[in-house]
């Protein structure tokens, strides 16, 4: 066990598997792994196996992780009001650092707002902005991205560079320390404010039969100095892996 889980908007949002382009099909299912590289210090990598359900529709649509209602819709727009799961969170107890152990727990969250995709031949541009409905961070994320496709035959690569505003209650929720749990562990008080952290992802897409597709995103980002000066965190950045098979009704 580990006290990180794949952060979906997070730094990492928007690394969605199979989202690089809108869904023309109404239903996909599959599998998938997602490998996560560990922010925290006394935190190891993860492998999480998570199923690939992905569902078009006229006005609703829901992709793994993520569903939505459309306001917008044409084949060069999207707007959407968005609910989002966002799987982040730190146990303390799986923690193997005596001080890392005495930290307050941080919870995973539901994250809700609206997501805009515009498409044209100079490339894609994918932004998202959401709150934390739940209040565990009372926090906020605005993530803006440009991608640009390449088609060759059955197979698509799809690199794209962008950027992860986080607002101060994201950023202290996650990576801050209290006075009381500096009191506690002798961590250092830390209270950051809010962050943009760039970042560069690459999906790849492959037609193995007209039925079937195979995926693999990465993406890396590196941290604004608001994250990686905290005391919970011993990296400058965190890459990302998710690959799967997804099956098309």
């Amino acid at each position: 066990m580990n006290q990180f889980k794949f952060k979906t908007l997070v730094a990492l949002l928007p690394c969605y598997l199979l989202t690089s382009q809108a869904f023309a099909a109404p239903l996909s299912l599959g599998a998938s792994v997602i490998y996560a590289e560990s922010p925290y210090r006394g935190g190891q990598d993860r492998y999480i196996p998570l199923p690939v359900i992905n569902y078009e529709g006229e006005d609703f649509w829901f992709r793994s992780l993520q569903g939505g209602y459309y306001l917008w819709k044409d084949p060069q727009n999207q707007l959407s009001l968005t609910l989002l799961g966002s799987p982040q969170e730190y146990k303390p107890g799986d923690n193997d650092l005596g001080d890392m152990k005495g930290l307050d727990k941080r919870r995973m969250t539901l994250m809700g707002g609206a997501t805009y995709r515009h498409t044209a031949d100079w490339g894609i541009v994918r932004t998202s902005l959401l709150g934390d409905v739940l209040n565990n961070s009372n926090g906020m994320m605005w993530d803006l991205t440009y991608l640009y496709r390449f088609q060759m035959g059955d197979f698509s690569l799809t690199p794209g560079i962008g950027a992860v505003w986080n607002s101060a209650n994201q950023n202290r929720y996650y990576y801050g320390v209290s006075a009381h749990e500096s009191a506690r562990t002798g961590i250092s008080r830390y209270k950051p404010d809010d962050s943009w952290s760039p970042y560069v992802e690459l999906n790849a897409s492959y037609q193995i039969a007209p039925q079937w597709n195979a995926s693999l995103t990465g993406r890396y980002v590196s941290f604004s100095s608001e994250i990686k000066d905290s005391p919970m965190i011993d990296k400058s950045g965190q890459a990302l892996i998710w690959t799967g098979v997804s099956y098309t009704f």
